[in-house]
C-alpha cells in the first residue's frame, strides 16, 4: 500500500478512534496539551521535524526550511514547550499554505492567527503568543527525533489532528493502527445504528462487545490497560 493509501485511510478516521486503537495496541501517541488554533481544523500527513533550543552567545536562527516541504508533509516544530516565545508565524503560515503543505504542529506558540485562519491552514499548538522567537530560540537540528505533547516523533511518523487534538502513529506501526482504528469506528457506527432504531444503549453496547474494543491483549492473554 502507498504511502498515500495509508494517509487517505488515516484521514478519514477520528483522533478518538486512533487514540482507541492505540490503546489497544499499546502505543503511547496521544500528544497532551496540543490543540488546533481553530476547533474545525483538520491535519493528516507525516512528521518533518525541527528541534529548537535557547539561544546561546552566538546568535542563531529559527530555520530557513519551508521551501523544502511540500504535500503530506506536517511541520514538527520541538520548542521545548515554551509559551514565551514563538517560532511560527505570518510568513511561514503563507509559504506553507502555497506550498501546500498539510499542517503545523508546534509543542510551544505561534503566533500571527488571522492569518492562519483566513487561508484555512492548520496549526496544532500549545497556543499563541506574538512575542518572536528570534534572538530568544535557534535551530538545534532538523529530521531527527522530537517530543510533541510528551510522545516521541520521528521524522516520517503520520500524524493525526482534529478538534480533539493530536495523535501521532509510528511508521513502522500504521497499518496495524489503522486496521484496529477502522474496526473500532465500524463497531461504534453499528452502535449508533441500534440506538437509532430504538435499541437501549446498554443493550446495543452488549451486543457489539464495546466495552473490549480498545482493550490491550497481551502475549499472556487478555488484559485491560
Amino acid at each position: 500500500m502507498t504511502t498515500s493509501d495509508l494517509i487517505a485511510r488515516l484521514g478519514a478516521l477520528s483522533t478518538s478512534g486512533v487514540s482507541d486503537a492505540l490503546d489497544k495496541l499499546a502505543i503511547p501517541g496521544q500528544a497532551l496539551g496540543i490543540k488546533p488554533v481553530d476547533r474545525d481544523f483538520r491535519l493528516v500527513g507525516r512528521a518533518w521535524t525541527l528541534h529548537y533550543g535557547p539561544i546561546g552567545q552566538v546568535r542563531g536562527t529559527v530555520g530557513d526550511y519551508i521551501d523544502d516541504l511540500g504535500p503530506d508533509d506536517v511541520v514538527v516544530l520541538d520548542n521545548q514547550g515554551r509559551l514565551d516565545a514563538t517560532v511560527w508565524g505570518d510568513l511561514l503560515t503563507v509559504t506553507a499554505s502555497h506550498r501546500g503543505v498539510a499542517g503545523t504542529v508546534i509543542d510551544g506558540v505561534c503566533r500571527d492567527i488571522g492569518r492562519s485562519l483566513s487561508l484555512g491552514y492548520p496549526i496544532f499548538s500549545r497556543g499563541n503568543y506574538m512575542r518572536t522567537g528570534k534572538d530568544r530560540v535557534q535551530v538545534e537540528a532538523t529530521q531527527v527525533p522530537v517530543s510533541i505533547g510528551g510522545i516521541r516523533v520521528e521524522p516520517g511518523d503520520y500524524l493525526l489532528g482534529d478538534g480533539d487534538g493530536l495523535v501521532i502513529v509510528p511508521a513502522s506501526q500504521i497499518e496495524a493502527v489503522l486496521e484496529a482504528a477502522e474496526s473500532i469506528e465500524q463497531a461504534e457506527d453499528r452502535i449508533r445504528e441500534y440506538v437509532e432504531q430504538g435499541m437501549p444503549l446498554v443493550e446495543a453496547r452488549r451486543q457489539v462487545g464495546y466495552h473490549d474494543l480498545q482493550h490491550h491483549v497481551s502475549s499472556d492473554g487478555p488484559e485491560a490497560k
